[in-house]
């Protein structure tokens, strides 16, 4: 029998200005209208369907902050105001953010939308109504397609396609912020009734391995070029561990089996703390195996199995993604006919069947839960209900939650040693080793070293450092497209030397610059 593991990873970077409560960017909001809640309600059609998802508390968190008021952002500010009332700056910023989805899957099936899009790209100008539909369009798009057909409210304003008024720009809001009140409640029901598997990943989505030592990347690769001055603090990598187990068991009434470490990255050093979290297993990318074991070749026999962690501090089990059947989906599929990725999915998994015969397997699927779909048509609907009849029809594929294999399947293989490594080339290099990565690493450093010896930080500001050893600040430094998560790293570095009383080092005035 082929067990088939397919875990989605929901996550977004930590936002939130703890300062102000309100974002600059709105992408825990719109991606918690748009992805999180039907990816779980689409499984009601298919009972044979088991899956695992991947919380990250930090978005977690902030979708709650969201549905208690005390969240904002300023798209959500902008979208609120009448559009006869935007000044000439606020009507600028709108028309330069509002087209932010994609345009050949999203934007183009929707005739007002595409419309609005010519017209800015013609330099026309635009009038009030333009603005207010263009307000409309934006947010209706970023609903998820499932909900502006069965929600009635939302399925008049489609099918009523233009010249919007603020009534009905109150109603899409409205809905937006109402879907995301049902996100957690709807994957704590899943988990009860089985289907699914909720794990988790540690809290602000860090690096654990650069956490606990920023010379690790040596490891993975001896040419990354290093930090002036070592990042080293273990306690905050168990820390980040611990506050997501916490998190966790107080929203879902008992401690996850499961965590991702954040972008897969793992390394010996990080087990003593995942082992003493009560943490079971854990998910790796298929060239950590390989690195592990000291293997040339791909071995398929040794990646769809489970694998042992023994240490002195106890042991947890380890699976490794097959990342090319993962990347299909990921990043491939997209660009091709439903039923010409599905069949093209299903030779994949039939072909690893007759080459393992009647022995058991786990074959893992382990991808980004949410930034896929915007690039497939309807949102990833169409595909991924074909793709599950076909799974649930199938007479040789079981699907199942790891926590569930792992109980019918403990491992027989041990690794004595993990390589360090991420699922990116089984290495750091996303978040250390060019000028600016370093250069964000010695600004932490220095702020990190001042906390340490600052003895009434607060509460807040101790959170605040935790979110700044979130991994997307590093994994953009470098190759940031318009310099947000600069501005991001730099806000909430600014807002710590603030909570603890100093005054900001002048260089965060200034994108950083090695």
């Amino acid at each position: 029998m082929l067990n088939l593991a397919i875990i989605y990873h929901m996550h977004q970077p930590y936002y939130k200005n703890l300062l102000t409560g309100e974002s600059d960017l709105p992408w825990v909001r719109l991606h918690g209208a748009k992805d999180y809640l039907d990816m779980v309600q689409i499984l009601a059609k298919f009972p044979k369907m088991k899956l695992t998802f991947n919380m990250v508390p930090s978005l977690f968190e902030q979708i709650e902050d969201y549905n208690n008021g005390t969240l904002t952002d300023k798209f959500l500010t902008l979208s609120r105001k009448p559009a006869a009332e935007l000044t000439a700056q606020e009507k600028e910023f709108i028309l330069k953010n509002f087209y932010s989805i994609n345009k050949d899957k999203v934007i183009a099936f929707s005739p007002r939308y595409y419309e609005l899009y010519f017209k800015k790209q013609a330099l026309q100008e635009f009038n009030t109504q333009d603005y207010l539909d263009l307000q409309i369009c934006f947010n209706l798009s970023w609903i998820d397609p499932t909900f502006r057909q069965n929600i009635p409210e939302l399925k008049k304003i489609v099918l009523k396609e233009r010249f919007f008024n603020e009534e009905d720009k109150g109603i899409v809001l409205t809905k937006q912020l109402l879907i995301l009140k049902d996100i957690v409640p709807a994957y704590r029901v899943a988990q009860e009734n089985n289907q699914i598997e909720v794990s988790v990943t540690p809290y602000y989505h860090p690096i654990l391995p650069l956490l606990c030592s920023t010379n690790s990347a040596k490891e993975a690769n001896p040419k990354t070029i290093l930090p002036k001055e070592e990042f080293r603090y273990p306690q905050d990598a168990k820390y980040q561990i611990t506050s997501a187990v916490e998190f966790y068991r107080q929203r879902f009434g008992t401690p996850p089996s499961g965590m991702w470490p954040s972008e897969e990255a793992v390394s010996d050093q990080i087990l003593p703390l995942l082992i003493g979290a009560g943490i079971k297993w854990i998910v790796a990318d298929e060239a950590i195996l390989f690195r592990s074991l000291k293997l040339k070749e791909r071995d398929t026999k040794l990646l769809y199995q489970p694998h042992q962690l023994k240490r002195k501090e106890g042991e947890l089990s380890i699976i490794f993604r097959d990342r090319n059947l993962s990347d299909l989906i990921g990043f491939s599929y997209a660009n091709m006919k439903e039923i010409d990725a599905v069949n093209n999915f299903m030779a994949h998994l039939e072909n690893i069947h007759k080459a393992f015969g009647n022995k058991d397997t786990l074959v893992t699927i382990a991808m980004d839960g949410e930034n896929a779909w915007e690039y497939f048509r309807n949102d990833g609907q169409d595909f991924l209900e074909l793709l599950y009849q076909r799974i649930s029809d199938s007479d040789f594929i079981k699907t199942t939650t790891i926590k569930e294999y792992l109980k019918l399947n403990p491992p027989k293989s041990s690794i004595k040693y993990l390589s360090a490594g991420s699922w990116i080339y089984g290495e750091f290099g996303k978040w250390i080793g060019n000028p600016h990565k370093v250069k964000a690493w010695e600004c932490l450093a220095q702020a990190r070293e001042i906390l340490e010896k600052t003895k009434t930080a607060s509460l807040l500001a101790w959170k605040q450092m935790y979110i700044l050893e979130g991994s997307d600040w590093f994994w953009w430094y470098g190759e940031d497209p318009d310099g947000s998560f600069d501005r991001l790293f730099r806000q909430h570095l600014t807002n710590f030397y603030k909570l603890i009383d100093l005054e900001p080092p002048s260089y965060l005035r200034e994108p950083l610059i090695p």
